[in-house]
């Protein structure tokens, strides 16, 4: 053990320097001295150190902190310290040494730039390069900030790139194919489940041409600048440069990585656009909408301000309502659109959005918001696709179900909050995998033949276990349960972020165990066309030259996938509402990034704008209609409505309307309700958009006018009682 402390000590200086102060904004969105940044947190400057004498060189009064590998454990040993602690995203105090020791402050920087776009895809694959590869699963095009690999080492999805372990001095590449004034680099090390590869210092040139190099140099002492790195795979790593450099070309060249590992990286690079005054490059592209939406990131106060905004722009077909609260007591908001707010109008469907299930994926929360000002002002301008939208549809949008980890990433920043932090809740709780396993309890009654006339296939009730108070379910999924009961949703989608791919139940495996297995619910015709239907009109699925975000290529299968096909999820909020409700649910997974940057939200949403209002028409598909009593022709509320073929019925709302998504077709429905006969009819689904109409009229059974009689307390008429007596007759 000591041994092994010991040889790691010479790599110490390498780690060490991963402290800092506050200083200036990552995103370049705020000055120095604001408390808040629009697309991210504030993030501290971070100054280049002298490099060093040798790879074991170091001051043995620096505050290190050494991670010894072993047995895949990390053991943390800390050594004096000279300085103070600061945030372990930043790399070093604002401050250059000289070479007789003296400290020197950093003059004041202007703001960081926006990200390049390593992490969104935004560069392609083509403008990276490096010196040496270890494999193809390693090679440039991996070496992108929170790229996540596959499960295998060494396949064609690794996570990072790695140099030659032969390649004494590697390099990392990227061309930003325009002149661009780089500001700073961002970097982890190897997303791997078997192997801890990072690089704990690295050196910066830049050039114009690829042949001719210049470097980033320390102020004081104009020595090439060392910028320290990771000492984890995972934390991303901030580095500002001591000053901004104009170039097309730059270049990351490690100088130290950890003992026994290669030099892996995964970047990203703080750039911004410069006009070409001799028009040698074409125009980058810009990022923008014609939509005048507001397009930043909104923490808990912004998102309410904004809501309340909307509300009061549109009063008349708008109404906020708070569905609970998180464990830290932040409410859960809703944003209700149409066109009689508050109200449940017969035959008009239910239909919403949920996003911020895991905090630190955005995008989805952004777009929701997005989405409620667009309805708005579309609306006010007349437009009349939004407007039948919200005529005959009830539509509610929940943007954040977790306010308490979105916080935590917001507070982080878009560019450093890593790929899992603020995903679950305050209590540690992932929501995705909170909601009640309904699925079990089905397929063992289906396998003891006892679905449906024993069990039902739908609405399924809660276990005993889950409704326990000791029960290990939070808050947020508690309000949402209960949310689900009170409103006879229809359609739903669950908004994701990491991926680029819609995901349809069921999302467990019926095999018990398996990792992942091909597991359809009996409207599999149904869920692929609504995931088909959103992955279709989506502009960066329909890209055909983009390329898989992290380790599978979904565009080989019109990216949708069966979830429990892609990997497990027991408890999620999908196979839940389909099985305790009416409300046949998708995930969907817009980005790659799952906190974009700001300056990109323009083109996600024109990536998703048609999807999302073309996904919630499609609550028009199939029957609707109301089930009522023949003889009073009032709506009969819990009947049930089973289609011939398909095991998995709905039921009528309070007052007896029914939506039953389905695809075109023709079908048997029959309608059904406790103490009335039932009927059947038959109904056709083209193809062309419905709704189409299939109500029914169920008469009494005489055992049930007999109840209602008798609990009026009136004589039971003779043609009645004859009637009952000769029934009672064939019985015997």
């Amino acid at each position: 053990m000591w041994g092994l402390l010991l040889a790691l000590a010479a790599f110490a200086p390498a780690v060490g320097p991963g402290l800092g102060a506050p200083g200036t904004s990552v995103l370049g969105l705020a000055p120095p001295a604001a408390t808040e940044a629009r697309g991210s947190t504030l993030a501290p400057q971070s100054s280049p150190v002298q490099p060093p004498a040798g790879k074991s060189n170091g001051t043995s009064e620096q505050h290190v902190r050494i991670r010894i590998v072993k047995k895949k454990k990390i053991i943390m040993k800390k050594r004096k310290k000279l300085t103070r602690p600061g945030p372990l995203v930043t790399a070093k105090p604002p401050v250059t040494t000289t070479p007789s020791g003296a400290l020197d402050p950093l003059e004041e920087q202007e703001p960081g730039c926006p990200p390049l776009g390593l992490e969104s895809l935004r560069v392609s694959d083509s403008q990276l390069e490096a010196s040496s590869s270890q494999s193809f699963g390693l090679g440039p095009h991996r070496g992108r900030l929170n790229i996540q690999s596959g499960l295998e080492d060494g396949d064609l999805y690794d996570g990072a790139w790695c140099a030659e372990e032969q390649d004494t001095e590697p390099w990392f590449q990227v061309d930003a194919r325009h002149p661009t004034r780089f500001s700073g680099i961002i970097t982890q090390g190897r997303n791997s489940v078997w192997r801890y590869d990072w690089v704990t210092s690295y050196k910066v040139q830049f050039s114009n041409d690829s042949q001719t190099w210049w470097g980033s140099r320390n102020r004081s002492s104009g020595t090439d600048a060392v910028f320290p790195a990771n000492s984890d795979p995972e934390t991303p790593v901030l580095n500002l440069l001591p000053e901004p450099q104009v170039a097309r070309f730059i270049r990351l060249l490690p100088q130290n990585w950890l003992q026994g590992g290669t030099s892996c990286l995964r970047a990203e690079i703080l750039a911004c656009p410069i006009s070409d005054p001799n028009d040698l490059f074409p125009k980058a592209p810009e990022l923008e909408s014609s939509d005048p939406l507001d397009f930043r990131h909104h923490n808990y106060k912004a998102m309410r301000k904004l809501m309340k905004e909307v509300n009061e722009k549109c009063p008349n077909i708008t109404r906020i309502y708070s569905i609970g609260k998180s464990h830290q007591g932040l409410k859960l908001y809703v944003m209700e659109m149409s066109d009689q707010p508050g109200e449940h109008e017969l035959g008009e469907p239910e239909v919403r959005y949920v996003a911020g299930m895991h905090g630190n994926e955005a995008l989805g929360r952004e777009l929701v918001l997005l989405l409620m000002q667009f309805l708005c002002h579309e609306f006010l301008r007349g437009d009349p696709r939004v407007t039948r939208l919200l005529t005959e549809t009830r539509i509610h949008l929940l943007p954040s179900m977790n306010p308490d980890g979105y916080e935590t990433a917001f507070r982080r920043g878009s560019e450093l909050v890593g790929w899992a932090e603020g995903r679950w809740n305050h209590q540690g709780i992932d929501l995705n995998h909170n909601f009640a396993d309904l699925n079990t309890p089905l397929w063992e009654a289906e396998d003891d033949g006892l679905v449906p006339d024993t069990v039902p296939n739908h609405h399924l009730p809660l276990p005993a276990y889950y409704t326990l108070p000791n029960a290990t379910v939070a808050p947020e999924t508690r309000a949402v349960i209960e949310w689900m009961k009170r409103i006879p949703f229809v359609l739903s989608a669950n908004l994701h972020g990491g991926e680029l791919v819609v995901s349809y139940p069921f999302d467990m495996t019926r095999t018990p165990w398996a990792a992942r297995e091909l597991t359809p619910t009996p409207d599999d015709s149904v869920f692929r066309w609504l995931s088909t239907v959103y992955a279709g009109t989506n502009r960066a699925m329909q890209d055909p030259d983009r390329r898989p975000c992290h380790n599978q290529d979904f565009s080989l299968h019109g990216n949708i996938i069966n979830g429990a096909d892609w990997h497990t999820v027991p408890g999620s909020m999908n196979d839940f509402s389909y099985l305790h409700t009416n409300c046949f649910e998708i995930t969907v997974e817009l980005s790659c990034d799952k906190f974009p940057h700001e300056n990109e939200l323009p083109q996600e949403w024109e990536n998703n704008k048609d999807a999302l209002l073309t996904y919630l028409e499609q609550v028009r598909m199939g029957i609707t209609g109301v089930v009522r009593d023949k003889d009073t022709e009032l709506g009969i509320a819990d009947a049930v409505i089973a289609v011939d073929g398909i095991n998995h019925d709905v039921t009528t709302a309070w007052g007896g309307d029914y939506w039953r998504l389905l695809t075109p077709g023709d079908y048997m429905v029959t309608a059904s309700a406790e103490g009335y006969h039932t009927a059947t009819r038959s109904c056709r689904v083209p193809f062309e958009e419905g709704p189409v109409p299939c109500n029914f009229h169920l008469t009494k059974t005489p055992k049930q006018r007999l109840r209602e009689l008798l609990a009026a307390g009136a004589k039971v008429p003779p043609d009645l009682r004859r009637r009952l007596e000769r029934l009672r007759g064939q019985k015997h």
